[in-house]
């Protein structure tokens, strides 16, 4: 395998799982990939191997995803947990400081954590999120999210994905699908099943009805990311991150770059040339 496996517990007692490539004793900058709502460390396997030729790069997955641990309590899977898990994390894996890429959760972690402790974020990839999220996108996630059986067979996983994605994301191959499906489900007795802990879209569903549709925004939270390099990826046809949100967080961060990823909805994938191109250029600073 191209990474160590590397297990931790976070403070309420939950086995977690963690991706660990590249040298432990880089110079350069570490990087931790914290992923989507009900999405795991290989999302990230590509561009882990990219950036970890000169760096250590950390992909857990969270609380309820992947291998690591489900919660007891279902209310337990917040951002705020999360980001407790990753300050765990970096403490068990010795990192004081890193670049984080976040994809949408995984970048609401983020800014979260730049709040919670601004020295151990020394910069950031949010890969279609802001401090302002679009409540479109929210409900769209929350229709799927955990609901139903896992598909049959991995065509039918792959046609399943197609059916919910293919408007947002037009111009996949065939090929391309069945990868993203091989990215958003387990494989048991060869067949696809649900990587995550199912009461997570369950609590995404409670939460958007008892918020009646007024999202809290983290402007607070982003501003503290002002004083760190950001590179904001978009994808073109977002429903939740919209392009003014974006146009906002340009004025408010001078220093912000925004790159739109063409033909992608939520979330870019980061695999395209765009994106490649503009996280090369930002890494070459860390």
């Amino acid at each position: 395998m191209p990474f160590r496996e590397l297990f931790y517990t976070s403070q309420d007692g939950l086995r977690l799982f963690a991706r660990d490539y590249g040298s432990r004793t880089s110079k350069r900058a570490p990087v931790i990939c914290l992923p989507g709502l009900t999405r795991n460390s290989k999302d990230f396997a590509a561009l882990a191997e990219r950036l970890s030729t000169s760096r250590r790069v950390l992909c857990p997955d969270l609380r309820g995803r992947g291998r690591s641990e489900y919660c007891r309590n279902a209310a337990d899977y917040t951002p705020a947990n999360e980001a407790l898990d990753i300050f765990d994390l970096m403490g068990a894996a010795g990192i004081h400081r890193a670049v984080f890429i976040g994809t949408s959760r995984g970048g609401i972690v983020t800014m979260l954590m730049a709040a919670q402790r601004p020295n151990a974020v020394q910069g950031a990839v949010l890969n279609d999120i802001g401090p302002e999220v679009e409540i479109a996108g929210l409900k769209r996630i929350a229709g799927y999210a955990g609901v139903g059986d896992a598909p049959a067979s991995w065509t039918e996983a792959a046609f399943r994905l197609r059916m919910m994605n293919e408007r947002e994301f037009p111009a996949l191959t065939n090929e391309e699908w069945y990868a993203f499906a091989h990215r958003t489900y387990a494989e048991e007795n060869g067949a696809p099943k649900f990587d995550y802990d199912a009461r997570i879209g369950a609590l995404l569903r409670k939460t958007l009805e008892a918020a009646k549709g007024e999202i809290p925004d983290m402007w607070a939270q982003f501003n503290v990311l002002t004083a760190v390099p950001v590179l904001v990826t978009r994808g073109e046809n977002s429903d939740i991150l919209s392009a003014e949100t974006a146009r906002r967080m340009e004025m408010r961060h001078r220093k912000l770059q925004c790159v739109t990823v063409k033909d992608r909805g939520h979330a870019p994938f980061l695999d395209e040339p765009e994106a490649l191109a503009a996280i090369d250029a930002f890494f070459e600073q860390f």
